[in-house]
């Protein structure tokens, strides 16, 4: 039987009338509170009432009720004084609620922190989590995949997952744990990987090159987007990936720009693609380009997406175009945190309650800006670094691993070609503009 709680009514009755109590009766027990418990605690302050009678009552007499599911529903007490009154009581039993509860066993009422269930809920969606992680990292020694990023064979083998096995129920909530805040920690470690000496390095030519390549490229594709009919928040987490730093910069667009899961993961595909092709090929296209160490170095770091593209490209042409591809492709990671305020401002702007958007400058922003300013000021050993930076690319893949957990295959099929050739274009024009402006800026 479920938890009972009892109402309690008590009225005289003329003439008394008695009703016999078989032998067999036996109160039931009710989920560690039995019915024994809740009639006693409310005999004892209802059979004495302040003008009943003071003498011994005789035995009582019963009258009980059980429904359908043959649990009691009303019980009914009869104590008789020997004259001609007599008392009823009747004891309604609903079901219960916490504050019909006892105090040990009311959990509002605990002192049991409510961390520990919290973490209980989570716990089983991020081993998940962990578990896709741990399958990215061992599929990309596996010949043919060493290529691609753990973080994209993350997302395949998230949505191979969830789209053939199902996703389990008491799994969700630690998924989108691993989805929203593990990526906001990993943005924030990413201000580890630079300083403001790395940015004044390339020069004021160089910071002006990045600039400028982001800005175009972010416009022309929010434009093209718009034009060729794509979802306007596809389209600017196509732009954000593209002109900044990949799948982090979508990742961290779309905390503002609040676009779909599918739409995240449809992104992350089509920039790790074309990223790919730009790390293998861009290599080549150097000595016909007439391009010097420095000159390719700052081409692949100003239009390269993934930091980790960049520096396979730029070391592939000499230790000078790796080191000069880094700290162009570090200055463009550090142009995330206004464009992220930028788009805040203009989510803000087009929302119909401007107090209920998200606010400009989210606080993943506001601490990846002041670890900068921290890196840059204190030295950091250089195994701390290497640390904090595979913790930063840990939590990375671990959260697009739970996008696409909660990736629709079907919805992905639904967005048709026209945000690939979109990504296909903005390929093209980072590329091409970031090389004029190389060669004859």
């Amino acid at each position: 039987m479920q938890g009972m709680s009892c109402q309690t009514q008590a009225w005289l009755v003329e003439p008394a009338r008695r009703i016999s109590i078989p032998n067999t009766y036996r109160p039931m027990e009710c989920n560690g509170f039995g019915k024994t418990t809740c009639v006693e605690h409310r005999l004892k302050s209802a059979s004495q009432p302040r003008h009943a009678p003071s003498h011994q009552a005789n035995p009582f007499g019963k009258i009980d009720h059980y429904n359908s599911n043959n649990s009691l529903e009303r019980l009914v007490l009869e104590w008789h004084f020997g004259g001609e009154s007599a008392w009823r009581i009747q004891l309604s039993f609903l079901p219960a609620t916490a504050n019909d509860l006892p105090n040990s066993l009311n959990s509002a009422n605990s002192e049991t922190p409510a961390l520990p269930s919290i973490w209980a809920g989570i716990v089983p969606g991020i081993v998940l989590v962990a578990m896709i992680t741990t399958v990215a990292y061992s599929a990309r020694n596996l010949s043919g995949l060493t290529l691609f990023s753990p973080m994209i064979l993350a997302v395949v083998a998230g949505m191979v997952y969830s789209n053939v096995l199902g996703l389990p129920a008491h799994a969700k909530a630690g998924i989108a744990f691993s989805q929203r805040r593990l990526l906001r920690f990993a943005i924030v470690l990413l201000g580890f990987q630079l300083t403001l000496g790395q940015v004044a390095g390339i020069g004021l030519g160089g910071v002006g090159i990045v600039a400028a390549t982001l800005g175009a490229t972010f416009l022309f594709t929010v434009t093209l987007g718009r034009l060729i009919g794509v979802d306007a928040k596809l389209a600017q987490l196509i732009a954000a990936g593209t002109s900044i730093c990949g799948a982090s910069a979508i990742v961290a667009t779309n905390i503002v720009t609040d676009a779909r899961d599918e739409d995240v993961t449809y992104a992350v595909a089509a920039i790790t693609l074309f990223g790919t092709v730009a790390m293998l090929g861009f290599p080549l296209l150097a000595p016909f380009l007439g391009l010097d160490q420095h000159m390719f170095g700052l081409w692949a770091g100003a239009s390269i997406h993934e930091v980790a593209q960049v520096i396979g490209a730029g070391f592939q042409n000499g230790t000078l175009a790796g080191e000069t591809a880094t700290v162009a492709k570090l200055t463009r990671v550090a142009m995330l945190a206004p464009m992220v305020i930028a788009l805040g401002l203009m989510a803000r702007r087009g929302s119909p309650d401007a107090s209920a958007a998200k606010p400009p400058m989210p606080w993943f922003v506001a601490a990846f800006v002041a670890i900068v300013a921290l890196n840059s000021l204190v030295a950091i050993p250089t195994q701390v670094h290497a640390a904090i930076a595979l913790a930063a690319q840990v939590m990375l893949t671990m959260g697009l691993a739970a996008m696409g957990l909660q990736a629709d295959i079907s919805q992905l099929r639904s967005r048709g070609l026209r945000p690939l050739m979109l990504a296909f274009s903005a390929f093209l024009f980072i590329g091409c503009f970031s090389l004029i402006l190389v060669k004859f800026a």
